[in-house]
């Protein structure tokens, strides 16, 4: 597809959700009050460079001042002392989880790596444009929908411009360890609002001529994904991300997939396997849709891969930059417009889904897979094909990691020789990525039960 002259990134994601409602939008956004809309500082340098942090703060500070629709929590620190923010927006703003788990939640997980800004700036103004827009569709979706969204998921490496946090750290391999203040501080998220999706939004670099759509998106490969999660996440990335991004003139794939520029035939598989310590894969794992989204960072090469017109695109983006983040906003938010009409018309299919995956943890059968990934089948090594009933630890053992079970939502029992964990929990399929050795990330090697005694309650 040859992607449409670019404009600034200020489509309002109102805008598109009440086209797709049939609702008419407004020629703006504006605010149920008389409060003028904020403007990043992206935006008001046309694109030219990103937001700063102090430009970020006192934007959510506005939009807070403006609009009864948003909450925001400080809900972590990071090594330097910056804050981890959460935005609740929805029609009124929820005040506490139990709110948001009444209806269908969202949550936005925006520049988990600091060096692809793109999807910040897109969460950003998805914050504002939700918080005022006054179309009549936009409302009924807030009643019904709570959106969560962490702005920016790695403060610290955004400052630096780098892909890890302080300590180089990449976070999206942190989501089972916890060993990040990063990485806690959106499983707390998780473990409290019980998201139904989880939309992660990154940037890729392109490999020509074989790895170069302006968006490439994912859904969990991990095998422990709920069969009706995996078919929403599929339908969230097939149907509705890819569709209109190709809309809004951009091309799409699927991401770690090399096809070839002939045929669009698949060469090689170069990324996005089923580890469970990825976002997407973990929230899979924990019963959410999970998408992966990643916008392409370079402009495409000088002889537009054959095409005049991208060709003179490439010419526009190498001899001003502004145009080049301008485009990676422009595509994130033309994705993010198909979630939201698939957050809208999925709604009873998606909260059937993810009820019924974290429900399906008190029947307590079933395999679980330590290994393999919807493309590649586990080996037999690779599954518990009748797991344990619970996994024990040592006093010494739960001392170390109940932090981790604490943040991650996993229920134990105490008794007289240590701490039990039943698998019989909505987080069944976690525990032995947790705590099996045969887990490629475990957090310690507890000994696996295979006689237990059910469990009322716990945690205590």
């Amino acid at each position: 597809m040859i992607p449409r002259p670019h404009r600034l990134a200020v489509v309002p994601l109102a805008i598109g959700l009440t086209a797709t409602l049939g609702a008419t939008p407004p020629a703006a956004p504006s605010a149920p009050t008389a409060t003028p809309a904020p403007r990043t500082g992206f935006e008001t340098s046309h694109g030219a460079r990103w937001t700063g942090q102090a430009e970020e703060q006192d934007f959510l500070r506005a939009v807070d001042r403006g609009s009864v629709r948003v909450r925001i929590d400080r809900i972590g620190t990071t090594g330097q002392g910056r804050p981890v923010q959460l935005v609740r927006v929805g029609a009124p703003a929820p005040d506490r989880p139990a709110e948001v788990r009444r209806g269908n939640s969202v949550l936005l997980i925006c520049s988990q790596h600091g060096d692809e800004p793109s999807g910040r700036e897109a969460c950003l103004t998805t914050v504002r444009d939700l918080a005022y827009a006054r179309d009549a569709a936009t409302r009924r979706f807030l009643e019904r929908t709570s959106v969560l969204v962490v702005p920016t998921a790695n403060p610290d490496g955004r400052a630096a411009d780098t892909r890890g946090n302080a300590d180089g750290t990449d976070i999206n391999r942190d989501h089972i360890a916890l060993q990040t203040a990063e990485g806690r501080a959106m499983a707390e998220v998780i473990r409290d609002y019980r998201p139904d999706t989880i939309y992660d939004l990154h940037e890729y670099g392109p490999t020509v001529p074989y790895y170069m759509k302006d968006v490439l998106s994912l859904w969990p490969r991990n095998l422990n994904t709920a069969g009706g999660v995996h078919r929403e996440a599929g339908a969230l990335s097939q149907d509705f991300v890819r569709p209109a991004v190709h809309r809004a003139g951009f091309s799409t794939g699927v991401y770690g997939i090399w096809t070839d520029p002939e045929t669009g035939d698949p060469v090689k598989q170069v990324a996005g396997d089923g580890q469970e310590r990825i976002l997407r894969n973990t929230a899979g794992v924990k019963g959410s849709v999970g998408l992966l989204v990643e916008t392409r960072v370079d402009p495409p090469p000088a002889f537009g891969w054959g095409d005049p017109h991208l060709a003179v695109l490439a010419d526009a983006e190498k001899a001003d930059p502004a145009f080049n983040n301008r485009r990676r906003v422009d595509s994130q938010l033309a994705a993010l417009d198909g979630a939201f009409t698939f957050f809208d018309r999925h709604r009873s299919r998606i909260e059937a889904a993810t009820t019924a995956a974290r429900l399906a943890g008190y029947a307590d059968h079933g395999p679980v897979y330590l290994g393999g990934a919807d493309n590649e089948p586990a080996t037999d090594a690779q599954i518990l094909a009748h797991p344990p009933c619970a996994y024990r630890l040592e006093e010494r053992q739960f001392a170390q990691v109940r932090e981790e079970l604490v943040r991650h939502g996993v229920v134990w029992r105490r008794d007289r020789d240590g701490v039990v964990v039943p698998l019989r929990q909505p987080l069944r399929k976690l525990i032995p990525l947790l705590l099996d050795q045969r887990a490629g990330y475990h957090l310690t090697v507890a000994t696996p039960l295979n006689v237990c005694r059910r469990v009322v309650g716990g945690n205590g």
